[in-house]
């Protein structure tokens, strides 16, 4: 009689074939005091110092929360490493040492950005302004400032 070929079943099971159970291992690399969780779509995660040498900087922290950032709090996270803070004004505040996480929504962080830059390029305006000002003596006349930087090491040589 012939032997009847019959396809052995797979008996793993439908864990062991997760993309993580055959994933590569993740090499080691020394742990990060800050790492957070990840932010909830349209946030923006940023640990905040709440006390600098021993004394509670309460005015950074206000400061975070007038620009817009919220403190997360440690139920939202139960499976980060980060510990409650336990203290009476941030407790239940996720926090590391004495760093507290905060949240801001992106488009918070946009307005900022396009704000500091309106900033910085109305102030290189004024420099710009400035200069032109003082172009007085005409043997040194600068007729456009130049925001460029060249480096040259060495020099071409000459044929001699």
């Amino acid at each position: 009689m012939d032997k009847i070929d019959v396809p052995s079943l797979n008996r793993k099971s439908r864990e062991a074939e997760s993309r993580t159970a055959t994933a590569r291992r993740k090499p080691w690399a020394p742990p990060s005091k800050l790492d957070a969780p990840p932010a909830p779509p349209g946030y923006k995660h940023r640990w905040i110092r709440a006390e600098a040498n021993g004394y509670d900087d309460r005015i950074n922290v206000a400061s975070r929360l007038r620009e817009g950032y919220e403190l997360v709090r440690a139920d939202e996270y139960p499976d980060f490493l980060g510990t409650p803070m336990d203290s009476n004004r941030h407790a239940g505040v996720l926090g590391v040492g004495s760093l507290l996480l905060a949240r801001i929504p992106e488009e918070t962080v946009a307005e900022r950005n396009a704000y500091y830059s309106s900033r910085s390029r109305d102030q290189m305006q004024a420099v710009d302004n400035d200069l032109m000002k003082s172009n007085a003596h005409d043997s040194m006349r600068i007729t456009k400032p130049s925001r460029q930087s060249r480096t040259v090491f060495g020099s071409p040589k000459s044929d001699e």
